[in-house]
């Protein structure tokens, strides 16, 4: 999923690659980025930025960057916008992809990071996008790496697109996450745990390993810490078993919903070395029992 309004998988790994990092500067540094746009979510990808937004959007504070190889080639870029929210300037960050074959360089995370860096040059303190909440990748990078604030669930964040094959199908809802740039954040840090064995709380969705998901369960607020949890590749449950892949997302969103909208935050996301599946870990209102 190489998408920030949560359609495409972000690198997780933060090992260096030999990449340079820098804005799209050239006619050639644009078509190539609509190229690794429809190379990531389809031909004819409904929300594909061409060139001249791209171009314009540098313009007024925007950010479109790519990684490129040894050779010149793009291998990842990034694109957001900025505007003001509430009189405050703030950036979304729109769009992230890496080619499939440098995934698990660490290119999603450092693309993130020269974002970060040129935004905070603007001035800019916060910064927003979108995840997947199904996807575990990108969980791990934005929960654990990059330490985001999941601010909202949104069900269906964008149109269902039905000419890419990662997007379809299960419905576009997705994490609305905040970044507070102000905070001193090294990059390849990580102070939150990203594997093992899940955390002592209860998980509160069934997991639709087969048929239909019985009522999630145990949906009561106020009674501590709770998970919610997601399979290993919701993608490759995608392409091989859509009505299941539906059913997880049916399963994660009432879960969700419910206790983000009682006052709960996502506070790690953790791995189980077992199953592969991912645990988010949810924590309860301050002062709640």
């Amino acid at each position: 999923m190489p998408h920030e309004n949560g359609m495409s998988t972000i690198d997780s790994n933060a090992n260096s690659s030999p990449v340079v990092i820098r804005e799209l500067q050239t006619s050639k540094d644009y078509l190539a980025c609509v190229d690794l746009q429809e190379a990531t979510w389809g031909i004819g990808f409904a929300e594909k930025v061409p060139p001249a937004i791209l171009k314009i959007a540098q313009k007024i504070g925007g950010i479109a960057a790519g990684a490129f190889d040894a050779q010149g080639g793009l291998v990842g870029f990034v694109f957001g916008l900025t505007g003001l929210q509430d009189g405050e300037n703030v950036h979304w960050s729109h769009l992230l992809a890496t080619r499939n074959e440098w995934r698990d360089h660490g290119i999603g995370q450092q693309l993130k990071y020269y974002q970060r860096r040129q935004v905070l040059a603007r001035g800019v303190r916060t910064m927003y996008w979108t995840f997947d909440p199904l996807v575990a990748r990108n969980a791990h990078l934005n929960v654990n790496k990059l330490g985001v604030v999941v601010v909202e669930y949104a069900r269906d964040m964008y149109v269902d697109d039905p000419a890419s094959p990662v997007q379809a199908g299960i419905g576009m809802d997705r994490f609305i996450v905040k970044w507070d740039l102000a905070e001193d954040v090294a990059p390849g840090a990580s102070s939150r745990p990203a594997s093992g064995p899940p955390p002592h709380a209860p998980v509160i969705n069934v997991a639709p390993r087969s048929g239909l998901p019985a009522p999630v369960s145990g949906m009561a607020s106020g009674a501590g810490a709770v998970q919610v949890q997601i399979p290993g590749d919701i993608q490759e449950i995608q392409s091989s078993d859509l009505g299941l892949a539906a059913r997880w997302r049916e399963s994660t969103r009432s879960a969700f919903e419910h206790y983000l909208s009682s006052g709960y935050r996502v506070a790690t996301f953790h791995i189980d070395s077992g199953s592969g599946d991912g645990f988010y870990m949810l924590e309860p209102p301050s002062g709640a029992e």
